[in-house]
């Protein structure tokens, strides 16, 4: 499974970071790398939980996070 993780910068300063393939998989960080590192890590949980209930197959496991050099170099 691939996800594509958007960034945003909140007007007060936050980062928020999404998984743009898992409506309502996104979460806020202090800095950019929190922000993210906090989305891969719910996304995870998502597709296991995903898993455990037979909703999607165990091989949804192999996750890959992109980024686009977009997103990194507008911030």
């Amino acid at each position: 499974m691939h996800l594509t993780i958007e960034l945003d910068r909140e007007d007060d300063g936050r980062w928020i970071a999404e998984a743009a393939e898992l409506p309502g998989v996104m979460c806020y960080g202090q800095t950019r790398d929190e922000a993210i590192s906090n989305t891969e890590r719910l996304a995870i949980e998502v597709i296991a939980d995903r898993i455990v209930h037979g909703e999607l197959p165990s091989s949804s496991l192999a996750v890959s996070f992109v980024i686009s050099d977009e997103q990194l170099a507008s911030y």
